[in-house]
């Protein structure tokens, strides 16, 4: 697992994010070769001592700048809307939790359950068991069954959230008096951090998100131990 807190990406834990980081390294490759060429004619023109002071203009080379940057548009455009319409899809869910945001902390509702709710608090910093990660461990984590569709409901109870989890590929805005929805599938077991990403309040960096991915004989299980306990 990806340290949560690490520079740059955290490894892909879901289809959308594995395309998602295939299309950043595509865009990323496209932007280092047309830097070198920029910088390879800036050198060119700086050193070099030619000069034509009766040039004054090339059709070709005006035709050549004007179709190849259209080209190069297309080749991110089209992966990139195929990526946008692939994290818009909600294919038959399994589960649907709705995640509920406050000032400052998480509800989630398994709502193909009659009782299934709890809320989810940061565990402060003099509680942490030893292997936890301080300001992003929860008391309670949401769980999930692994290589199931995941419809997560997204709202608030006072101001603007964001749900987010970078490594499920899963952003989405909480916005009170509105219900958003996402979905995600977890493709292996594992606990995948978040945090809310939309400034809300004084105590906007100390509402985490834990999602524990575990096979659904595991997730079977646990909700059936809730559901008694409840």
């Amino acid at each position: 697992m990806a340290h949560p807190t690490q520079l740059g990406f955290q490894d892909a834990a879901s289809p959308v994010m594995e395309e998602l980081l295939h299309f950043h390294d595509h865009a990323l490759m496209i932007v280092l070769l047309i830097s070198t060429l920029v910088l390879y004619v800036i050198f060119a023109t700086v050193s070099s001592k030619f000069t034509n002071k009766y040039i004054l203009d090339s059709q070709e080379i005006e035709i050549v700048w004007t179709i190849l940057p259209a080209f190069i548009l297309v080749l991110i455009a089209l992966p990139s809307l195929r990526i946008l319409y692939l994290m818009d899809e909600i294919n038959d869910p399994h589960l649907t939790i709705k995640a509920v945001g406050h000032q400052w902390y998480w509800s989630y509702e398994y709502s193909d359950y009659s009782n299934l709710a709890f809320d989810s608090y940061m565990i402060p910093t003099q509680d942490l068991a030893p292997g936890e990660f301080r300001l992003l461990e929860t008391d309670n984590r949401m769980v999930v069954p692994v290589e199931s569709p995941i419809r997560v409901l997204v709202t608030a109870d006072d101001v603007l959230h964001s749900w987010a989890v970078p490594s499920l590929g899963v952003k989405m805005d909480a916005v009170p008096g509105r219900l958003n929805q996402t979905a995600f599938i977890a493709s292996r077991p594992g606990l995948f951090y978040g945090q809310c990403s939309e400034i809300c309040g004084a105590n906007h960096s100390f509402m985490p998100i834990v999602v524990e991915a575990i096979p659904l004989q595991y997730f079977e299980s646990w909700s059936s131990l809730l559901l008694e306990n409840a």
